[in-house]
C-alpha cells in the first residue's frame, strides 16, 4: 500500500509533464530570440511564471504568513465595500441599524468558508480550482471555472467603474469616466502581471493610504452621521434579500482562496492561516460597508453630499465628503480611487489560474499572459456598463452568491466527509489526470438538482420565485444546504465505479 509520504514524494512527477510543455514552448521559440530574451528578462525581474502547476513541499518555504491577511485587507479596503454597504438603505429600504446588523452577522458567517479554504494551500500546494478537481473532476471543474471567470470579470468591472467615477469626480469635467476606467485597469494589470511577490508586497501597503482617507473623511464629516433619520420597520424579506447580497460579496472568495497560500510552509498551523484570513476579510468589509450605509443615510440632509451622490455616484459622494479639505481632499480622493486596484490586481491574478483550468493546454502559456487577456475584456465592458452601476451591483452580488455557495458545499463535503479531513487522502500524482480524478458527475449533478430549489427562492429584478415572495431571497442558504444533501449519496455512488484518489 502506498504511504501518504510516498504519494507526496511522487505527486510532483506530474509537474514535470506540464513543465515539459513549457520547455517545448521555449524550444519552439528558439527562432524568436527577442521573445525568448524578453521572457528571460521578466523572470530575472522577479515576474512569476508559474500558473496552475503544483508547488512541491520543498518549494513551499514562505513563512510570512501575515501576507494572506494583507491580501484580503487591501482587496476589501476600497470603494466597492463602501458601495455594497449603501445597498441596504438605498435598494432595500433598511434602517442604518438593521443594515449594520446584517452586514456584521452575515460577513462573520460567510467569510468562514473562504478563510478555511486558505488553509488548504500550504497542505496541498494546489490552486483552489485545481484542488476542486478532486470533487468536480477534470472536466466538471471546467464549468465551475467558467462561472468563476465570469464572477471575477464582474468584480473587476464594478471596481473599474467605481475607480473611474471617483477619478472623474475631481477633474471638473476634464477627465471622463472612460479615461478613469482605463487608468485603473492598467495600474491593476501591472501589479497582477508581475505575480505573487510583487502582488503580496503591493497588498501589504495598499491598505494604509485608504485607512488614512477614511479617517480624514470621518473627521470632516463625522458630525453628519449622528442621529440617522428613522426608517420604516424592516421586513424579513428585505433583510434576507440584502443578506443574500452581502453573502455574495464575501463568499465568492471561496473559489480563489488557496491561490495565495500555496507557497507557505506545509507545517504552518491551519488555525494561524484561518485567523489571518478571517481578520483580513472581516475588518475592512464590515467597517467600510457600515460606513457606506451611514454616509448614504446622511446624504439627503447634507446638500453637498446629496449633490455629489446624484444618480448613485458613489465616487462623487466620497469626493463631497472630502471636499472641505480643499486640494488635499482631492489628493485623498485620488488615493481612494486607486484603492480599487488592491482588489482588481489579485482578481486578475486568479483569473489567469482559472483560465488555465478552463483550457488545460493553456498551462503551457506563462501565467502573466492571461492578465493581458483579462484586461482586454474588462476595459470595454466597464466602459459600456459605467452608467448602470447600481443596477449592476445589486443584481451581480445577489446572483453570484448562489453558485459560490454550492461550490463551497461540494468541496467541503468532499474534504470533511468523503476524505475525512485527511490531506494525505488526496493522491497528488493525479492532479492533472482526467482518467484518475472523479468523473465530476456527482458534483455537477448535485448542483443541478439544487437549482430546482434555488430558483423558487431567488429574489432578483428579473425574477422573484414563489418562496422568495414570502421569505425574501434565501437562495444562497438553500444552495449550500441542498447541494450538500444531494452530493453525498451521489458521490458514494460514484465511488463504486471510480476509486478515491
Amino acid at each position: 500500500m502506498t504511504s501518504s509520504k510516498d504519494k507526496l514524494d511522487a505527486s510532483y512527477d506530474a509537474e514535470k509533464d506540464v513543465g515539459s510543455l513549457l520547455d517545448v514552448g521555449r524550444r519552439e521559440g528558439d527562432g524568436l530570440p527577442f521573445y525568448r530574451q524578453w521572457m528571460q528578462k521578466l523572470l530575472n525581474w522577479g515576474v512569476e511564471e508559474r500558473g496552475i502547476l503544483p508547488v512541491s513541499p520543498e518549494d513551499r518555504t514562505d513563512k510570512q504568513y501575515s501576507k494572506i491577511c494583507f491580501i484580503w485587507l487591501s482587496a476589501n479596503f476600497n470603494i466597492l465595500s463602501f458601495s455594497a454597504g449603501t445597498l441596504g438603505p438605498i435598494v432595500y429600504g433598511l434602517s442604518l441599524r438593521d443594515t449594520c446588523l446584517v452586514i456584521l452577522f452575515f460577513n462573520l458567517l460567510c467569510s468562514a468558508l473562504p478563510a478555511y479554504l486558505t488553509t488548504w494551500g500550504p497542505k496541498l500546494g494546489l490552486r483552489q480550482m485545481c484542488q476542486a478537481r478532486y470533487s468536480f473532476g477534470y472536466f466538471g471543474v471546467i464549468i465551475a471555472s467558467v462561472i468563476n471567470l465570469a464572477t471575477m470579470c464582474g468584480y473587476c468591472i464594478l471596481n473599474c467603474i467605481l475607480g473611474g467615477q471617483t477619478l472623474a469626480s475631481i477633474s471638473n469635467g476634464n477627465l471622463s469616466w472612460t479615461i478613469g476606467i482605463v487608468i485603473i485597469a492598467v495600474i491593476s494589470l501591472l501589479v497582477s502581471f508581475c505575480g505573487y511577490k510583487v502582488l503580496t508586497w503591493y497588498e501589504r501597503i495598499a491598505w494604509i493610504p485608504v485607512v488614512i482617507v477614511y479617517v480624514v473623511a470621518l473627521g470632516i464629516g463625522g458630525k453628519h452621521l449622528d442621529n440617522p433619520p428613522a426608517a420604516e420597520p424592516a421586513t424579513a424579506s428585505a433583510i434576507l434579500t440584502f443578506a443574500s447580497t452581502i453573502a455574495g460579496f464575501v463568499i465568492t472568495y471561496a473559489p480563489i482562496s488557496s491561490d495565495y497560500t500555496i507557497y507557505f510552509t506545509p507545517d504552518v498551523p491551519s488555525w494561524k492561516i484561518f485567523t489571518y484570513s478571517y481578520l483580513g476579510l472581516n475588518l475592512p468589509i464590515i467597517t467600510i460597508q457600515c460606513l457606506g450605509a451611514a454616509a448614504v443615510v446622511a446624504a439627503p440632509a447634507v446638500p453637498s453630499w446629496n449633490a455629489g451622490y446624484n444618480n448613485g455616484n458613489v465616487g462623487g459622494l466620497l469626493e463631497a465628503m472630502l471636499s472641505p479639505s480643499g486640494n488635499f481632499g482631492k489628493f485623498l480622493t485620488v488615493l481612494l480611487a486607486l484603492s480599487v486596484t488592491g482588489n482588481i490586481a489579485p482578481t486578475l491574478y486568479s483569473f489567469c489560474l482559472s483560465f488555465q483550468v478552463f483550457i488545460p493546454p493553456a498551462a503551457a502559456v506563462p501565467r502573466y499572459m492571461f492578465s493581458l487577456l483579462a484586461t482586454a475584456i474588462i476595459i470595454p465592458l466597464s466602459i459600456v456598463g459605467q452608467h448602470k452601476f447600481y443596477a449592476t451591483l445589486s443584481n451581480f452580488l445577489g446572483l453570484i452568491g448562489y453558485w459560490a455557495s454550492a461550490f463551497g458545499a461540494v468541496v467541503l463535503l468532499e474534504h470533511l466527509v468523503v476524505r475525512r479531513g485527511d490531506f494525505s487522502a488526496y493522491d497528488l500524482r493525479y492532479w492533472n489526470s482526467s482518467g484518475k480524478l472523479p468523473t465530476g458527475l456527482a458534483a455537477i449533478g448535485a448542483c443541478l438538482l439544487a437549482v430546482g430549489l434555488i430558483v423558487p427562492a431567488m429574489d432578483q429584478v428579473w425574477f422573484v420565485g414563489p418562496f422568495a415572495k414570502t421569505t425574501g431571497d434565501i437562495g444562497f442558504e438553500l444552495a449550500f444546504a441542498t447541494t450538500a444533501l444531494f452530493y453525498l449519496p451521489l458521490r458514494y455512488l460514484e465511488l463504486k465505479f471510480r476509486p478515491l484518489v
